[in-house]
C-alpha cells in the first residue's frame, strides 16, 4: 500500500517538476546567476583574503635568538694561572624590535593590493555579462530563423504537392519536383544548423552559471534588448562607472601606500640582547650585559636604495594617472561613435521591416496566388520567395550586429 502511495505522489508531482524545469529563464535571471555562482569570479575574493592575512603578517616580529657558549675560555692544555682565567658559561638571548611605523605602513601597503583584486573580480564580471548577452541574443536570433525557416517548409513543401499533382497531367515538369525536394532539404539543414547554435548557447550559458554543460535550459523568447543611451559620457561620470578606471585607481592609491611603506624605511630598528655569564671558577661572581642597538637608515649608503625607489614609484603614479586620463578620454569618442552606429542601424531595421520586407511578401503572395491558379511557372515563385527569404535573413542578421553593438556599449560603457 506504501509503495502505491509513493508511485501515486510520484505520477503527480513528476509533471510539476518537468514543468519547473523548464520555466523559462530571463537574461537578469542569469547574470545574477553568474555573479553569485562563477567559479572564476570567486577567486578574486580568495586572493583578496589572501592578501588580508598577508597584511596581518606584516605586523609579526622575528622570533628571538637563544644561544649558549662559552665566553672567554682557554684552549685545553693551556696554562691556568688563577680562577678567574677559567672563563665562563655563556647563555644569550636577542630580540629584534622593528619600527612600528614600519609595520603599519607596509601593513597598509599589502592590505590594498587586496582591493586591487577585488576590482579586477569587476571587470571579469563585466565581461562574463557581456558574453552571457552575446549568447542570450544569439539563441533568440536562432529562435527566429528556425520560425522563418520553419514558414519556408511549409510554403515549399505545398509547392512539392502541388507539382506532383500536375506532372501527371503534363502542367508542370519533373524537374520542378527535384527542385521543390531539393529547397526543402536545404532548409531542414539551415533547420539543424540553428538548432545547434542553440545548443552551443546553452552549454556555455550553463557553464557560466557553474552549472553542468548538458543541463536544461529555456529562455525567454519573448525578450528583446533595447538600447539605452547614456545620458551625459562625460570623463567624471565615466571614471565612476568603468570598472577598469576603479581597478587603475586602486592601483594608484596602492602604489602610494607603497611610496609611504618605502619612505618609513628612513625609521630606525631596535634590537636589544641580553647576556648572561656562569664562571667555571669559584672565585668570580656571576655576571650580565644587557645591549641596546639602533639602526642608522638614513646614512649615505642606506639611504640611497629607498629614495631611488621612492622616486621610481612616483614616476610610475604619474605614468597611470596619465593612462587614465586618455583612457577615459578615447572612452568617451569611442562611446559617442558606438552611439551613432547603433541609431543608424535602428532605422535601417525599420525600414527594412516596414517597408522592403511588406513588398517583397506582397510579391510573393500574388506570384504564389498565379502559381496556384497555374498563370506562373514554379522557378519564379522560388524567386519570389528566395528574395523573400533572403530579406528576412538579412533583417536578422542586422539584428544580430544590432544586439552585439548594444552588448560592446554596455561593456565599454562598464568596462
Amino acid at each position: 500500500m506504501f509503495n502505491i502511495k509513493n508511485i501515486a505522489m510520484l505520477v503527480v508531482l513528476l509533471p510539476i517538476q518537468l514543468l519547473a524545469q523548464q520555466k523559462p529563464v530571463s537574461i537578469d535571471t542569469i547574470l545574477l546567476r553568474i555573479t553569485n555562482n562563477n567559479l572564476l569570479l570567486q577567486t578574486y575574493a580568495l586572493k583578496a583574503e589572501s592578501y588580508k592575512h598577508k597584511a596581518n603578517a606584516q605586523t609579526a616580529w622575528m622570533a628571538p635568538m637563544v644561544g649558549a657558549g662559552t665566553f672567554m675560555t682557554p684552549y685545553p692544555g693551556a696554562d691556568v694561572m688563577d680562577d678567574k682565567d677559567k672563563g665562563s658559561l655563556m647563555f644569550q638571548l636577542e630580540q629584534d624590535i622593528p619600527n612600528p611605523g614600519k609595520l603599519s605602513a607596509q601593513k597598509r601597503y599589502t592590505a590594498s593590493k587586496g582591493e586591487v583584486e577585488l576590482a579586477g573580480r569587476d571587470i571579469a564580471l563585466n565581461d562574463f555579462k557581456a558574453k552571457a548577452k552575446s549568447l542570450y541574443y544569439t539563441w533568440l536570433i536562432a529562435l527566429s530563423r528556425i520560425q522563418v525557416l520553419q514558414k519556408n517548409d511549409k510554403i515549399m513543401q505545398m509547392m512539392k504537392k502541388i507539382e506532383e499533382i500536375r506532372y501527371p497531367y503534363n502542367q508542370s515538369q519533373l524537374s520542378g519536383v527535384f527542385k521543390a525536394t531539393a529547397k526543402i532539404e536545404e532548409n531542414k539543414n539551415m533547420i539543424l544548423m540553428q538548432e545547434g547554435e542553440i545548443l552551443k548557447a546553452r552549454s556555455w550559458l550553463n557553464s557560466l552559471m557553474n552549472l553542468p554543460g548538458n543541463q536544461e535550459l529555456e529562455i525567454d523568447t519573448s525578450y528583446k534588448p533595447v538600447f539605452s543611451a547614456a545620458s551625459s559620457l562625460d570623463t567624471t561620470q565615466l571614471a565612476t562607472q568603468r570598472k577598469d578606471i576603479w581597478q587603475m585607481e586602486q592601483n594608484i592609491r596602492s602604489m602610494k601606500l607603497g611610496i609611504n611603506a618605502m619612505k618609513a624605511q628612513n625609521k630606525p630598528d631596535f634590537r636589544i640582547r641580553f647576556d648572561h655569564m656562569s664562571p667555571l671558577g669559584k672565585m668570580m661572581p656571576k655576571a650580565y650585559s644587557v645591549m641596546g642597538m639602533i639602526s642608522i637608515p638614513i646614512a649615505p649608503w642606506s639611504s640611497r636604495m629607498y629614495k631611488s625607489e621612492v622616486k621610481a614609484m612616483g614616476f610610475e603614479i604619474q605614468a597611470m594617472e596619465k593612462e587614465r586620463a586618455g583612457m577615459l578620454q578615447e572612452s568617451q569618442g569611442m562611446l559617442y561613435g558606438m552611439q551613432y552606429e547603433i541609431q543608424s542601424m535602428q532605422k535601417r531595421i525599420s525600414a527594412m521591416e516596414e517597408k522592403i520586407i511588406p513588398s517583397l511578401k506582397k510579391t510573393m503572395d500574388a506570384d504564389f496566388v498565379n502559381y496556384q491558379e497555374n498563370k506562373l511557372q514554379l522557378p519564379a515563385v522560388i524567386n519570389s520567395w528566395e528574395a523573400l527569404t533572403m530579406m528576412e535573413s538579412t533583417v536578422l542578421d542586422e539584428k544580430m550586429k544590432l544586439y552585439q553593438m548594444i552588448v560592446d556599449y554596455e561593456k565599454e560603457l562598464y568596462r
